[in-house]
């Protein structure tokens, strides 16, 4: 598409945009015929993405933060190959890390533009560049090994003999000087040495500081670069998966992307997983948040991924590998289990800002007791380069030194996606098996972690989640991808129970498998760990969002489908139809709206799993009361529970009738909101830090005082509205319906604050140590003390539907529907909004 078109002239300092334009380049090229035997080079360096095309297909990525700006043409001219042909580049106006104004994560400048500084046809000298690299090596060895280290010296004095010897305007003394180098990189090493796997590595975000779109691209940049590597390090590749390089790929969606958008190189890449060169691991659809996803969405997440991988490659994932999420479930182990995976990989635990997590090799405990063993790189990164001083750390920085022996190096740029470059494997070969250096083999992760499975039987055991110590802010950013999330699961979950009861009841009924394998893809694609979180540009947020209404909008059209099916013969006069999706039976009040627009409230009973016809709604033993005070407070009581409410919607009473337990300490209001800055040290959609409950604010000017709205019967309910912070307003009803033992909040918020950070606030009468969390398929309970830094360092932490404070024979629990942040600090439960 991009050849048809017509072309203008270009020329080096034009600068093109603005951001997220695509421009295509048609580039001419003619070698000199005096050119023949060397190696010859296209040079392109822009400050936007490339990607080069020959005959139509792409063949190299062009990013100059990735050190990746040239092509090679040939590597020895030779009279039959064309002097003269054409190549298109195709150029994209953001950078590795998309096109943030003043700083990587600021929002994107629109305007801004990328200029095409070289774009040049090169005489490339391999000599020389194997001296730089020799010289390279040398002398980190001398800097870093240390004055005590004999082989620093040894390698210094290499060296200066190196320099000595060659003559850089005489060709001729530069093998003299490259075999002084490899004298001393063929010193082996000793049998006891540490032995580093090295593993190339792409980690690409699906979706960041770019779109979803651009990932497509960043994609098909990364992985033809990957496979032109392996195509031109055939010594790299014979050995298959123990010498091969080894570009590590984990989710299944960028494999997708790649099949439908550029199948030529897909094809090319499942050659390399043939031979054992591509690993496909991590087992999931996307390298998905660790804590936000409910259960059954980390379910699917390895379902649909390790379905791809067995359908396209033959073979399910053996390990799970999430190195760059924002904390880990302690139910991860058991799911992981479950999905036929018993080995892990992360890193991002390095990045604790209080404590250092005490291991790097472990077994890491569930809930359950599952059991999977655990590794995190000691070199702390996902994105080595290859260096001496890289590997030096990795042996230096292992916390599990004497009971293993070997570790994981990820070698290749990421994030932004880029991957393992010709100087990284340079590198490395050197150092594969020198004196005063760890061993570096090339590697696979089935490798690494089958040495230590052998080497296991002195490895710690770690019980419990894996807590990141920092970006606690993403438990709460963007409201509305948090409520489109747990919105779109239940959904996804209403349809499938309605959709089975109806093939069970009708044979004829088509089970909508293909339609919910659609929605299921969106809504996991969207549990990426930086769009869930929040921690995406506002390009990515709009897609997100985007999704979530499809899947509202098809998954009730799923619905409506299967209760129609499900009720068709069920459907009389002034009989309802009434049902539920969860697994026990419920006795509430549920509400009908008429044709004048007015609703018709009803006590129903309904089984689990199941339906209820209802002729003659069931009477409460007591209605609800609701009755105004002389000093304008409210109370509510339906026989189970009695409240008092405040002009200002707060709680001063909530008592339990049969018990006659106050639940609200004397002097202290439930229901308190309250606003604190939100200044972080840096990352500001991520982050929020301990210093800002040193700021607490409750929220306290009134708009409209606490006023009845429905007076009782099956309902009761009181509305008010306050004032937050500057520019915002807060409304809320409160419910209480009959027979229920809680009382709801329904809560807007209409927010236009910046740099502020919205709580609500419930002290209860309850005294324990521990408060309890829900987490995926369970609970967890966390300490309410800050005894210790593990202890405060989770001032912030993270629930899914509820979190409970309770001691023996009472407890108060707090319930949302679409909120993530929380805390429970001695006796005060606080959700985050």
């Amino acid at each position: 598409e991009a050849a048809v078109q017509e072309f203008g002239p270009a020329q080096v300092g034009q600068s093109f945009g603005p951001t997220w334009e695509t421009c295509w380049f048609k580039v001419e090229l003619s070698i000199p015929l005096a050119w023949a035997g060397r190696e010859v080079h296209f040079i392109w360096e822009s400050d936007g993405e490339g990607m080069v095309w020959r005959d139509a297909q792409p063949v190299q990525g062009l990013t100059k933060e990735g050190e990746k700006t040239s092509y090679i043409l040939t590597r020895s001219l030779k009279e039959s190959e064309p002097h003269s042909l054409t190549l298109y580049v195709e150029l994209a106006c953001n950078g590795l890390f998309g096109a943030g104004k003043g700083s990587m994560i600021a929002p994107p400048d629109p305007d801004r533009r990328v200029t095409l500084s070289k774009a040049e046809l090169v005489v490339f000298n391999r000599d020389v560049y194997e001296l730089l690299v020799d010289l390279e090596i040398l002398l980190d060895m001398a800097q870093l090994l240390g004055e005590e280290d004999q082989r620093s010296f040894q390698a210094l004095y290499t060296a200066n003999q190196m320099v000595n010897v060659c003559d850089v305007m005489d060709p001729s003394t530069f093998p003299a000087a490259h075999d002084l180098a490899a004298a001393i990189f063929s010193q082996r090493n000793g049998e006891s040495q540490h032995t580093i796997h090295a593993m190339g590595h792409c980690h690409i975000d699906s979706a960041w500081l770019w779109p979803y779109e651009e990932t497509i691209r960043k994609c098909a940049r990364s992985w033809v670069t990957v496979v032109h590597l392996m195509e031109h390090n055939p010594e790299l590749t014979f050995a298959c998966s123990q010498l091969g390089l080894i570009p590590v790929l984990w989710q299944a969606q960028q494999f997708e992307w790649v099949r439908n958008c550029y199948p030529g190189l897909y094809a090319r890449i499942q050659d390399f997983v043939a031979k054992g060169q591509f690993i496909p691991v991590g087992g999931t659809w996307v390298e998905m948040d660790g804590n936000l996803p409910s259960g059954e969405s980390m379910v699917r997440q390895f379902l649909q991924g390790q379905r791809f991988f067995q359908e396209q490659f033959g073979r399910i994932c053996s390990e799970f590998w999430l190195p760059d999420t924002f904390g880990y479930s302690a139910q991860l182990p058991q799911l992981m289990r479950g999905c036929g995976i018993q080995r892990f990989l992360t890193q991002k635990l390095s990045w604790n800002l209080v404590n250092s997590f005490p291991h790097h090799t472990f077994f890491w405990e569930g809930i359950d007791g599952s059991q999977v063993l655990t590794h995190f790189p000691p070199g702390d990164s996902y994105g080595m380069h290859g260096r001496v001083e890289e590997v030096l750390k990795t042996v230096k920085n292992n916390k599990d030194k004497g009971r293993v022996n070997h570790s994981a190096f990820l070698f290749g740029f990421g994030d932004g996606g880029g991957g393992p470059t010709q100087k990284m494997l340079d590198r490395m070969k050197r150092m594969s098996n020198t004196d005063g250096l760890p061993r570096v083999q090339m590697s696979t992760p089935d490798q690494l972690f089958s040495v230590l499975e052998k080497e296991s039987s002195q490895l710690c055991t770690w019980v419990g989640e894996l807590f990141l110590e920092l970006h606690n802010g993403t438990y709460t950013t963007q409201a509305q991808i948090k409520k489109g999330n747990r919105e779109c699961e239940r959904i996804l979950h209403d349809v499938e129970v309605l959709s089975t009861l109806a093939v069970a009841q009708d044979r004829g009924f088509q089970y909508p498998a293909g339609q919910l394998q659609r929605l299921w893809r969106l809504l996991l694609l969207n549990q990426f760990h930086d769009v869930l979180p929040g921690s995406c540009i506002q390009l990515v947020v709009e897609d997100a969002l985007q999704y979530y209404t499809e899947i509202r909008r098809a998954g009730a059209q799923l619905q409506e489908e299967a209760v129609q099916s499900l009720c068709r013969d069920l459907l009389q006069p002034k009989v309802w139809s009434v049902l539920n999706t969860l697994s026990w039976e419920r006795t509430e009040v549920i509400s009908s709206p008429g044709p004048d627009g007015t609703e018709t409230l009803a006590l129903v009973t309904v089984p689990s799993m199941g339906y209820a016809l209802v002729q003659e709604p069931l009477v409460p033993p007591q209605p609800v009361a609701v009755r105004k005070q002389e000093d304008g407070s409210i109370t509510m009581m339906n026989g189970v529970i009695a409240v008092c409410l405040d002009t200002m919607g707060r709680l001063t009473s909530l008592q339990l009738l049969d018990s006659g337990r106050e639940s609200v300490p004397d002097g202290c209001y439930a229901n308190q909101f309250a606003l604190f800055d939100d200044v972080p040290l840096y990352w500001d959609a991520w982050d929020v830090m301990d210093y800002h409950l040193e700021t607490r604010k409750p929220v306290t000017t009134l708009l409209k005082p606490l006023e009845i709205t429905l007076a009782g019967g099956l309902r009761g309910s009181v509305r008010f509205s306050l004032q937050v912070g500057k520019s915002s307003t807060l409304t809320q009803e409160i419910i209480l319906d009959a027979m229920c033992p809680y009382l709801r909040f329904l809560t807007q918020v209409d927010w236009k604050e910046a740099h502020k950070f919205l709580k609500v606030e419930f002290p209860v009468q309850v005294r324990s140590t521990n408060a309890t969390y829900e987490i995926q398929f369970g609970h967890l309970q966390r300490p309410t003390h800050w005894n210790t830094s593990w202890d405060w360092a989770r001032f912030e932490l993270w629930a899914h539907r509820w979190l409970d404070l309770s001691e023996h024979g009472f407890g108060v629990a707090l319930l949302n529907d679409c909120k993530y942040g929380a805390s429970a600090h001695r006796n005060i439960l606080s959700l985050s909004l």
